[in-house]
């Protein structure tokens, strides 16, 4: 029991995970998606910060004494993709900002009602 209690890290994941499916897949709301997906895009960087840590490594810095260094790369890269994933969530958010002015809802069922009456 305590072997899965110590990976509570991963647990929020997965948690994260699930709800972010959840909202992505139940909701008709637009932005509702959006943040669903955001929030999906986030329990993935936490799983992958969470991977990359080592158990007592340092900073690559090469110094007397210390044997076990973290790499750095999983970090560079998460945190290249949080400034992809804030861009095309407002790229989003400006999509619907838009379908709104077109359609007059945010509503993913009125929105395929309207298409379909042409």
């Amino acid at each position: 029991m305590h072997e899965l209690l110590g990976l509570y890290n991963y647990w929020v994941v997965i948690v994260l995970m699930m709800i972010g499916f959840y909202i992505v897949i139940a909701r008709p709301n637009l932005i509702k998606k959006i943040i669903g997906l955001f929030i999906f895009q986030t329990s993935v960087f936490i799983l992958f910060i969470s991977m990359a840590k080592v158990e007592g490594g340092t900073a690559p810095i090469v110094a007397e004494g210390i044997t076990t260094y973290s790499n750095p790369l999983p970090h560079v890269l998460i945190l290249t993709a949080i400034v992809v994933s804030v861009a095309t969530t407002a790229l989003g958010l400006a999509l619907v900002v838009r379908i709104r002015e077109a359609y007059g809802t945010t509503n993913e069922d009125d929105i395929h009602r309207q298409d379909e009456e042409g």
